[in-house]
This record gives C-alpha cells, structure tokens and sequence, in this order.
C-alpha cells in the first residue's frame, strides 16, 4: 500500500513537473483565442469588436488602442502588455485591475495563458 502511495505521489509530481516545462505554443494560442476569446475581441487590424482589437497590444501601454473607450480604472493602471502583465490580467481582470470594462472571470490555466500571449507575441512581430 506505501509503495502505490509513493509511486502516486512520484508520478504526480513528475506530471506536473513536466506540463510547467512545457514552452509556449503560439499555435495552441490562436486555438484558445478563437475559442475562448473571439466573441469580444479581434486580431485583424482595424476590425472593431465588443472589446478593443487585440492585433498590436503586445509591448504596447494599456488603454491606448484607438477608437475604443477603456475604463478609466484601465486607462490609470500604467500598464504594459509585457508576458508577465498580459498573464496577470488575464488571470483575473477584475482583481489585477479593478473597475476594467473586461467582464471575463479569469483563465486559471497557467499553460494556456502562456499560449494566448505567445499568440498576442507573434501578431506583433508579423505586425499584426
């Protein structure tokens, strides 16, 4: 019985090792984005949506996309959408900045955040 124990516990632990090694996948990403993310927001340049269009926002200061009306919470938040601040607040909008227009609950999913904002990387250097 301690033998199975301890091999569950190996085994877990070598899973879960193993899946926070993995790289990002721009690819995985765009799979996500369209599923999760698409109703709201666009990556094609000048292509409107309920939330801001997504094309250029990596490397870029929060709030400062044309045409579209950010919070003001957004707007004073000083942000850049680096990796680390794109994950952040994709965990949970709500929480990294209080009083966002972004009514999404949060992606917990550790992986496929990292594969959104790999997506949101590779428009930027392709130049949307």
């Amino acid at each position: 019985m301690r033998a199975t124990i301890l091999f569950i516990v190996i085994a877990a632990s070598i899973s879960t090792a193993s899946a926070s090694n993995v790289s990002p996948n721009a690819a995985d990403g765009k799979a996500i984005f369209a599923a999760q993310c698409s109703a709201c927001h666009s990556v094609v340049p000048g292509q409107g949506n309920i939330g801001p269009n997504l094309a250029r926002v990596y490397g870029e200061k929060a709030a400062n996309i044309p045409g579209y009306a950010f919070s003001p919470a957004l707007k004073a938040a000083h942000i850049i959408w680096t990796a680390t601040a794109l994950k952040k607040f994709l965990l949970s909008p709500q929480m990294d900045v209080p009083g966002t227009k972004m009514p999404f609950m949060g992606m917990r999913s550790t992986a496929k955040r990292a594969d959104i904002v790999a997506y949101l990387a590779s428009l930027r250097r392709k130049g949307g």
